[in-house]
């Protein structure tokens, strides 16, 4: 039982991730598609489509993050030091972005405030972005502890991520305006689903080429045998999803790219998962290796597995209640 606990930590702290990655990176990608409203009107409704959900959303970071503090609290004492500038940015504009929202509301005058929105959601993801990078590059660990500087995490690769992520965001945004909304901001919303997608296959590329050319590891588990045999669905069903997606958008249809757009990003996480599983802390410190003792792990695992139903629940519930379409001139007032 010992054995598998970090292994079971290791999933729940993934799907809150994932979780995260699809609930949070819509509205996100509102932010993003902001300066493309052509006024306040289809600002407003494009806020309305996301107004019941965007708070309850960040739920899951907070799950993912706490859960790496009390699962696996030598990982985070790496991870932390070495990405603190991007984690502490990102979370100040998550903050910024959300005091941008609430004010909006009730502001007489909303231009600043729809600035504000659009700096915290493109700063918000832009480090989230760098902080994968970072990740994936890997963390220098001398005897269990950081041992790299405060700007390891600074490279062109970390970059490139973080502008991958805010090309992410943006087509889940698209697609999802282009689901929940009617009018001017759909068609709109359409035609950028078209331009972030060919921005994200562009991005996709770019990484599954450069980690396996600068990783040995990385390229080893991919291209090595028996290992290519069993990989190689996942680039070919990518290729697949990302046309499917094209097609979809370019059809008119509403539901089926935002779909897809999920798709992309669970298959570039998978990728992410199969290149550095059982790593936590690439390319030292394995899930086994930087886990808790069990008595903390199946204390806090009884907790979670008692609260998570409620918050799955909330979740499908309010998107319930929300579902349809969000007309033109309807505000979130």
């Amino acid at each position: 039982m010992e054995w598998y606990l970090p292994l079971i930590w290791a999933a729940i702290i993934g799907i809150a991730v994932a979780m995260y990655i699809i609930l949070d990176g819509f509205d996100l990608g509102i932010g993003i598609l902001f300066p493309f409203a052509k006024d306040e009107t289809e600002r407003d409704q494009m806020m309305r489509s996301i107004a019941p959900f965007w708070d309850g959303n960040e739920t899951w970071l907070v799950l993912g993050g706490a859960g790496l503090f009390v699962a696996f609290p030598r990982a985070y004492s790496v991870i932390m030091p070495a990405l603190y500038i991007p984690v502490i940015v990102m979370l100040v504009a998550l903050v910024f972005r959300g005091i941008a929202f609430e004010f909006r509301t009730v502001s007489r005058s909303k231009s600043g405030w729809s600035f504000a929105f659009i700096v915290g959601s493109v700063i918000a993801s832009f480090a989230q972005g760098v902080i994968l990078g970072g990740m994936i590059q890997g963390i220098q660990v001398l005897d269990g502890e950081y041992a790299g500087g405060p700007f390891d995490w600074a490279t062109p690769f970390a970059l490139v991520c973080g502008l991958s992520l805010i090309a992410g965001y943006g087509l889940l945004g698209a697609t999802w305006l282009a689901m929940k909304t009617e009018g001017p901001v759909a068609v709109r919303a359409r035609r950028h689903s078209e331009y972030f997608l060919i921005a994200v296959l562009i991005f996709m590329a770019i990484v599954s080429l450069y980690t396996p050319l600068t990783q040995a590891r990385i390229a080893e588990r991919w291209f090595s045998l028996p290992n290519f045999f069993f990989l190689w669905p996942v680039p070919v069903v990518t290729a697949l999803v990302a046309f499917t997606t094209w097609r979809g958008i370019r059809n008119g249809r509403e539901v089926p790219p935002f779909i897809g757009a999920i798709m992309l990003f669970m298959l570039g996480y998978i990728g992410l998962v199969i290149s550095n599983f059982p790593y936590l802390v690439p390319p030292s410190l394995t899930v086994w290796q930087t886990a808790a003792v069990p008595a903390s792990q199946i204390f806090m695992l009884i907790g979670t597995l008692l609260l998570l139903p409620f918050v799955i629940g909330y979740v499908v519930l309010v998107y319930w209640l929300f579902r349809g379409k969000v007309r033109e001139g309807e505000s979130y007032h």
